[in-house]
């Protein structure tokens, strides 16, 4: 049987296999970082290589920082991401702080565009979703600094507490970017790591009958999987816990990048979190699944046993 090819349309891209790329590709850094105020996610941002500011001023008034003048419309942000991605410059990293800040500018210009008094008066939902498209011309702009001008992308936000409606059971309440929940969720889509940042703190009672008290060790941490309490994620296989500082963040992207033994160091850290394990079923348990699968055992289930011993030693306290 003749089976006819179909024919080729002018100036139709024709792709080699030739053109296959294989291997790992390091690129600029695209983080969105969200916590409570105060936490230091301005900070924590300011260390990161030749770091230039957009945003409101008055977060990071004490930082020794560039900045680009305080936008008061969402056309003015834009034209400040586009100056950069125009003119020539030794800046390596814009930095939006924060970036739920824009948000009203973002609402203001859409309702503008449309001649209607505020974001409610679209109608049920439409007004989030033209405030969407606005949202992908601002990442465009940002993919252009990211990819033409090799900078690294840090967005940072304010957490807020809402509830979460669980399909499989309870609902509960959790930590999410202080945007609405479709603006945010293109933004979390788009960049390669979310980062929840948090004071370190635990609940604890001084009796047996006594109110239990919020205690507070003065440590900040990093945190970079997904958790039922906040909204994290990372593409560079990174620990499930990072001080709140730069300089051991970018270390563990760097160690990652430079295939250095996670695995190893994971089972360090089994072992470290064991000597604080008084369950001796527990324990054994442990100690017979490391026996069995610990030589071959890749680090996302080593991740995954830490996570489990961590989280009974949660318990214990």
């Amino acid at each position: 049987m003749n089976v006819s090819r179909p024919a080729t349309q002018p100036n139709a891209p024709v792709i080699s296999l030739d053109s296959v790329r294989r291997g790992r590709i390091d690129r600029p850094l695209r983080i969105l970082g969200h916590g409570t105020a105060g936490v230091g996610k301005s900070t924590f941002a300011s260390g990161a290589p030749s770091p230039i500011f957009l945003g409101a001023d008055e977060g990071t008034s004490e930082l020794d920082i560039a900045r680009l003048p305080e936008p008061k419309t969402w056309d003015e942000v834009i034209a400040s991401l586009r100056a950069l991605g125009r003119e020539a410059h030794e800046y390596k990293t814009i930095v939006v702080d924060p970036v739920n800040w824009l948000e009203p500018l973002c609402w203001q210009h859409v309702c503008a565009a449309a001649g209607v008094a505020d974001i409610e008066a679209f109608g049920y939902g439409k007004g989030y979703t033209a405030a969407v498209d606005q949202w992908r011309i601002f990442l465009n702009e940002l993919e252009r600094l990211w990819s033409g001008k090799g900078m690294h992308i840090i967005l940072l936000a304010h957490s807020v507490v809402r509830p979460f409606r669980n399909p499989e059971g309870e609902d509960f309440d959790r930590y999410v970017i202080s945007m609405h929940e479709k603006s945010a969720g293109l933004l979390t889509q788009w960049v390669d790591n979310v980062l929840f940042m948090r004071h370190e703190a635990f609940a604890k009672k001084t009796g047996k009958n006594a109110r239990a008290r919020g205690v507070s060790t003065g440590a900040r941490f990093i945190h970079t999987q997904w958790h039922a309490a906040f909204e994290a994620k990372n593409r560079h296989n990174l620990p499930e816990q990072i001080p709140l500082e730069w300089e051991s963040f970018w270390s563990a992207v760097q160690a990652n990048r430079n295939g250095i033994d996670k695995a190893g160091d994971l089972k360090k850290q089994i072992a470290v979190a064991m000597k604080d394990i008084d369950d001796e079923a527990f324990a054994k348990n442990v100690n017979d699944w490391l026996a069995k699968f610990g030589e071959r055992a890749s680090a996302s289930r080593l991740a995954e046993l830490l996570n489990k011993i961590n989280a009974k030693i949660g318990e214990k306290q």
